[in-house]
């Protein structure tokens, strides 16, 4: 039986950076995902002596003989229901099986997240064949939570093949597992992402599993439910940005200037309450989800205008601040920023017309634009007979 599973990318709606310093912030699920289809022996296409990674979308693939993952791991072996770090001899020895596989110079930035995928397989299925083909819809590197999406991907499609959850949907339909099942993939899912990142936040990996919305502030997190699902546009202005750097910006700022960095940051803890608020207001009818969008439209221009007192816009984000404003649009980093990607809010009587006219002249800069529902499901698997 082959298994696929599906976990969405995640925007920051508000408060990043500033959560570092003890602000709220909202993060949400979209509507872009990382798709992963699992065949384990016996079937068709599957090597008996193999575990085999395929990253469709650039076309590479990996191998493993399992005798030797056996050889060189003894000490390692399928746990499914005791989500665990990797040790350091583990890590160790795990780095050496991925710099077999000779990445090309182009796509060393994949040994990680190919590190990730061994260390998960081997833990929750142990040493049998099979074959992981991964897609996604989402950009590597650009702040959309692709390698959280990756992680929990994989951790649904082992899980439901490891027999410590239930596969109860139908087959070729797709279904979520139950709220302790999902507990365990987000567990399994952060030490995937704490081998990717090292030290992850654990945001990134919640929103994918659990999907929808939650507001995090000092390590605790809310589950929010949005009475209206909203439609945004995403540019990706494909600048690199380095996350750590623009982290220690803000924070050599706030030393600089502790008494007026203490009060943005204290204004965007209002914006990210106010906004946890306002989602979770019921909608009466098309005028009162025009005010939700307003309302959500002066929170969201608000904190970019304290992003940008933090120092962590850029003129790339600036070029799509402009050409969005033309439009009467509102738009805001989401992320570490310094580059990365920029949020539009689509409201929801705004013609298609427009937002064909606004794509139109963001990618001419050379940007990428998708267009996502923001608070959607997350987790979901599917089964299929493979034969």
């Amino acid at each position: 039986m082959e298994v696929r599973s599906r976990a969405p990318g995640k925007v920051i709606l508000s408060g990043e950076h500033a959560v570092v310093h003890g602000s709220a912030a909202v993060a949400a699920s979209i509507d872009l995902h990382t798709i992963v289809s699992f065949l384990p022996a016996p079937a068709p296409g599957v090597d008996d002596g193999l575990i085999v990674l395929e990253l469709e979308d650039i076309r590479l693939e990996f191998s493993w003989p399992t005798g030797r993952l056996k050889e060189v791991l003894p000490d390692m072996g399928p746990a499914p229901s005791s989500p665990q770090a990797c040790s350091p001899e583990s890590m160790e020895l795990i780095s050496g099986l991925v710099d077999e596989q000779n990445l090309p110079e182009a796509k060393v930035g994949l040994a990680s997240g190919i590190f990730a995928f061994l260390y998960l397989y081997i833990s929750i299925q142990g040493f049998k064949p099979g074959r992981v083909v991964v897609s996604s819809d989402l950009p590597l590197g650009s702040g959309l939570g692709s390698s959280a999406s990756f992680c929990v991907s994989l951790v649904g499609a082992f899980l439901a093949r490891s027999g410590s959850v239930e596969l109860r949907g139908q087959q070729n339909s797709w279904f979520r597992f139950a709220e302790n099942e999902l507990e365990l993939v987000n567990k399994w899912a952060f030490e995937g992402e704490k081998i990717i990142h090292g030290k992850p936040s654990g945001v990134d990996n919640t929103v994918s599993t659990f999907g929808n919305m939650i507001m995090f502030r000092s390590g605790e997190l809310t589950h929010i439910k949005s009475s209206v699902p909203l439609k945004m546009l995403i540019t990706n202005t494909k600048v690199p940005r380095n996350t750590k750097a623009l982290v220690a910006g803000v924070s050599e700022r706030a030393s600089r200037h502790p008494q007026a960095m203490a009060s943005v940051f204290t204004a965007v803890d209002s914006i990210s309450k106010e906004l946890s608020t306002i989602l979770q207001l019921p909608v009466i009818d098309d005028l009162s989800i025009t005010e939700k969008e307003e309302k959500i439209s002066e929170l969201m221009e608000m904190n970019q205008g304290l992003l940008q007192c933090m120092g962590v816009s850029h003129a790339s984000i600036e070029a799509v601040l402009r050409v969005t404003m033309k439009f009467k649009l509102t738009s805001k980093l989401t992320g570490a920023g310094g580059g990365g990607c920029v949020l539009t809010l689509l409201p929801t009587l705004l013609s298609s017309t427009v937002v064909d006219k606004v794509m139109a002249e963001l990618e001419s800069y050379g940007f990428q634009c998708f267009i996502a529902e923001v608070g959607g499901r997350g987790l979901e698997i599917c089964s299929s007979d493979s034969s």
